[in-house]
C-alpha cells in the first residue's frame, strides 16, 4: 500500500508550503515487483530479483501483556535473485517523484550472501549511472556513503561498525540543498557531506551482489517540486526591472494546441497561444510587435541538444530608439538565461 499524505508545513517568517509525506508499507503490494518501480542494474550482472514477502518484524506496537507477540508477521520488500557478479548493484526505483529536499526513513534487514551482504538506499538518483547512495555491510560491518557519476564511483566516507546479519537497522537520510545527513539506528556517525553533484532526483533500494536483504516500512517527508519553470519567471522578473511580462509557449502532451505552460503573470498558464508564438516554434523564426509604451518580442528556444521546444515572449517598457533590431538584442540575454535553466522539456512543467 502507498499512502500520500498532503499537509501544511509551517516554516519561518510565517510563510506557508505545501509539503507531503509518502509512506510505503507493502500491503497490498503481494506481487513480483511493486507496481509504480523500476529494477535496475548499476555495473554488471543480471537486474535484482524484487518481491513482497512476508517476514518476522519487530512489533511495532506497544505490548499489552507479557505474553502479547514481539514480533508480527509483516509484508517486507526482498531483494531474492542470488546472482553473485562482483560489481552488480541491483536497483529498485521508485518512478512516480522526483525529489528534491526530503527526509527518508527505511529499515532493513541483511538476510544472506556468501560474497556480498549489503543493504542501502540509492538518492537523487538520474538513472543507474548517476546517484549517491548510504549502504550498510554486514559482512564489511561497514556503513559508506559514496556517489556514482557517469558510472563512476567516488572515494567512500563513513565509519567501521558492527551491523549485525538477520537483525532488523534503521536507516535515515536527510538532503537539504547540498548538504546531506546520514544516521544509523538513531546515531550519526557519518559528519555532515555537502556535494553539489546532484540537487534533485528519484529514490531506489539498493544492494549488492548476491546479497539477500529485505526492506521494512519505509517513509519520505519532503516539499514538493515546482516545476523549474515557475523559478525561472520570478527570477527573472526580478532581475530585469524594464521586463513588463515574460511568457513560455510550448505543445503540451499530445494536444494539437500551442498553450502558455509559464508566466510572470500565474492567471494566463493554461491558454491557448497565439499564430506568433506557434510560428515561432514551428519556423525558428522571430517576431516583433509594439504597442503604446510597450515593445514585445517573441523567440523559439531550444533544449540542450538545440532542438526547439517552445516560444518565449517577453514584453519590455519601450525606449524612444528601440529598433525591430534593438528590441531583439535587449531580449537576446533573457532568452539565453531561459535556455540555460530550462533545459529540456520535462522542466516546462506536466
Amino acid at each position: 500500500m502507498l499512502r500520500w499524505i498532503g499537509f501544511w508545513l509551517a516554516l519561518s517568517h510565517c510563510s506557508r508550503l505545501l509539503a507531503a509525506e509518502l509512506v510505503f508499507d507493502w500491503r497490498d503490494m503481494m506481487s513480483n515487483q511493486p507496481p509504480g518501480f523500476s529494477s535496475l542494474v548499476s555495473g554488471q550482472g543480471r537486474k535484482g530479483g524484487w518481491q513482497v514477502v512476508w517476514d518476522d518484524a519487530p512489533s511495532q506496537m506497544a505490548r499489552f501483556t507479557e505474553l502479547s507477540p514481539v514480533v508480527n508477521k509483516m509484508p517486507v520488500l526482498a531483494q531474492l535473485d542470488g546472482d553473485p557478479t562482483d560489481e552488480r548493484f541491483p536497483l529498485l526505483v521508485f518512478d512516480q517523484a522526483v525529489f528534491q529536499d526530503f527526509t527518508l526513513t527505511t529499515r532493513f534487514k541483511m538476510v544472506a550472501g556468501s560474497r556480498e551482504q549489503m543493504a542501502g538506499i540509492a538518492f537523487r538518483l538520474q538513472d543507474e549511472k548517476n546517484f549517491y547512495v548510504l549502504r550498510a555491510s554486514s559482512l564489511g560491518n561497514t556503513l559508506r556513503f559514496y556517489k556514482v557519476v557517469n558510472g563512476e564511483r567516488s572515494k567512500m566516507h563513513g565509519p567501521d561498525l558492527v551491523i549485525a546479519k538477520g537483525v532488523w537497522h534503521e536507516m535515515k537520510i536527510e538532503c537539504k540543498g547540498n548538504q546531506i545527513r546520514c544516521w544509523l539506528n538513531g546515531q550519526e556517525p557519518l559528519p555532515t557531506i555537502t556535494d553539489y553533484s546532484f540537487t534533485t532526483g528519484k529514490f531506489g533500494f539498493w544492494t549488492k551482489s548476491d546479497a539477500i536483504t529485505y526492506y521494512g516500512e519505509t517513509r519520505i517527508d519532503y516539499v514538493p517540486l515546482e516545476p523549474a519553470i515557475k523559478g525561472v519567471m520570478k527570477d527573472l522578473v526580478k532581475k530585469y526591472p524594464r521586463l513588463e511580462l515574460i511568457k513560455v509557449f510550448s505543445y503540451t502532451n499530445a494536444e494539437p494546441y500551442v498553450r502558455i505552460v509559464g508566466s510572470s503573470r500565474p492567471a494566463d498558464i493554461g491558454q491557448t497561444g497565439d499564430k506568433f508564438a506557434r510560428e515561432a516554434i514551428e519556423r525558428n523564426a522571430i517576431y516583433t510587435g509594439r504597442t503604446r509604451g510597450s515593445i514585445t518580442v517573441t523567440m523559439p528556444f531550444h533544449d540542450r541538444n538545440s532542438e526547439v521546444i517552445g516560444a518565449l515572449r517577453v514584453v519590455l517598457k519601450a525606449r524612444f530608439t528601440d529598433s525591430e533590431q534593438n528590441a531583439i538584442a535587449r531580449a537576446t540575454p533573457i532568452l539565453k538565461e531561459v535556455e540555460q535553466r530550462l533545459r529540456s522539456r520535462e522542466d516546462l512543467g506536466p
